[in-house]
């Protein structure tokens, strides 16, 4: 039920303010508004202000909505209200009236943004695990334990890194962006003092053709923040609860390998296979002060034809936490640097779909943003703000793309009729709006694949 709930209030949000920016731009420039719907097709609720020439409603399906304006191109208009149809206003009102809907997607994911910036965010701090054997960072000499104070992409000067999703957005942006990131980090010493500051590159403009996943992380070998070696939940009838583990037990060794961090510890019982059959190994633990000897044998799973071991039980303790918060200023900025850095990146991953560098499989469909939405809002009111933020843009830069059937697509004609002097021929206009309904269908299909691979598969 809180699934449904979330999914529907996200799409009424989004929807009404995708729809509020036509509305309001169609009211500067002077068009009459007959009816703003939040959904399609029949009516279910209306109300008329009075003295207002707008009918606000809520039709039936919710996937979507309109703005209904004056236009003689529908339907007849009095001589006396040619002048608020929307087809008679110079080309500059009607490209903002389009435009408008799809800015205020992108202004309410800034505000949003802004929202959790200011209210404050427990995160994880920037301490990093051990990393992937004959990754990016193994190479650049991190072990693990480092603590990130301050980062940088390319030629660009070093930053306070505030927490580890502040890290791993920088190692995004620099992996798709091919520019190494400059870590400065530091090591806690013993005594609890830091050791000096040194730099760490990691060159990841050498990545060739990478997509945010997890298998690009696994390449970088950042993939989590340090954890102690512990076993946590276990799964019933897993291998954990098999072979006599508990929850609590901190995992000194596996077999010759000494363990020194819960990261470390995944690594190792992922790597607990022969082949594709499991490998026995003796666990030393340490369970209320006794160290004890056990003999583990993982299951074993299969992942894109490749075999790993798992042992049904969560691998680490929670990590050390910071809060992050920002100034009024401060927040607002970063909610609009985020926002572009995510509209840039939701065009070059669209790019690279189109040309065949990045899978299809990344296209998510209502399904999956139903199964976010719920489970955002099962985690708290600052990450279901942030799902919010990350779909308004997605809607926004979606609706700027140049097809017919969308905001982006009227632009690409008013393009032409700025460059041309003269708009769309019917008969053109005609068949793009065909092409495009065709190119929107087949993405729709394919991310509804996706969306029952995903969750059903």
């Amino acid at each position: 039920m809180l699934t449904v709930l979330a999914f529907l209030a996200a799409l009424a949000l989004l929807i009404a303010v995708h729809e509020y920016g036509h509305y309001r731009a169609a009211v500067a420039c002077g068009v009459k508004v007959l009816r703003f719907s939040v959904g399609f097709g029949k009516v279910v609720w209306s109300w008329t202000p009075k003295g207002s020439p707008t009918e606000f409603a809520v039709s039936l399906f919710p996937l979507g909505g309109y703005v209904k304006m004056l236009d003689e191109r529908e339907a007849p208009v009095p001589a006396d209200e040619r002048h608020l149809a929307f087809n008679t206003q110079p080309l500059r009102s009607r490209a903002f009236i389009v435009a408008a809907g799809p800015l205020a997607n992108l202004l309410l994911a800034t505000l949003l943004y802004a929202a959790v910036n200011w209210s404050g965010v427990e995160e994880a701090r920037a301490v990093l695990a051990s990393p992937v054997a004959g990754s990016l960072a193994e190479k650049a000499g991190l072990v693990g334990g480092e603590v990130v104070l301050r980062a940088a992409n390319g030629d660009d000067s070093l930053d306070d890194v505030r927490s580890f999703d502040d890290l791993r957005w920088r190692l995004t942006r620099g992996a798709l962006d091919g520019e190494n990131v400059r870590l400065e980090v530091t090591r806690p010493g013993a005594s609890g003092s830091a050791a000096p500051a040194r730099e760490v590159v990691l060159p990841l403009s050498g990545l060739q053709s990478p997509e945010p996943d997890a298998a690009l992380f696994r390449r970088i070998g950042i993939l989590s923040p340090w954890t102690k070696p512990l076993v946590g939940n276990l799964v019933a009838d897993g291998a954990a609860a098999r072979d006599g583990l508990q929850p609590g037990d901190e995992v000194l060794q596996v077999g010759a390998t000494r363990i020194v961090d819960g990261q470390q510890l995944r690594e190792t019982v992922r790597a607990s296979v022969s082949g594709e059959q499991a490998l026995t190994q003796t666990w030393s633990v340490l369970r209320a002060g006794v160290q004890k000897q056990l003999q583990v044998t993982p299951d074993v799973q299969k992942q894109d034809g490749q075999a790993y071991g798992r042992i049904g039980a969560f691998v680490g303790a929670p990590p050390e936490m910071v809060t992050v918060d920002y100034g009024l200023f401060e927040g607002l900025w970063n909610g609009a640097v985020r926002t572009w850095d995510i509209s840039l990146l939701t065009l070059r991953m669209m790019g690279k779909m189109l040309i065949g560098e990045a899978s299809l499989k990344n296209l998510s469909g209502p399904l999956t943003i139903a199964d976010y939405a719920g489970k955002s809002a099962q985690m708290g009111l600052s990450q279901y703000l942030t799902f919010l933020a990350l779909i308004s843009v997605s809607l926004g830069v979606l609706n700027l793309l140049p097809l017919p059937v969308l905001d982006g697509g009227h632009l690409m004609y008013y393009l032409w009729e700025a460059v041309t002097g003269k708009g769309v021929s019917d008969a053109w206009m005609e068949r793009l709006q065909r092409g495009g309904v065709a190119v929107l269908l087949v993405m729709m299909s394919i991310a509804f694949f996706n969306d029952v691979t995903r969750i059903f598969g």
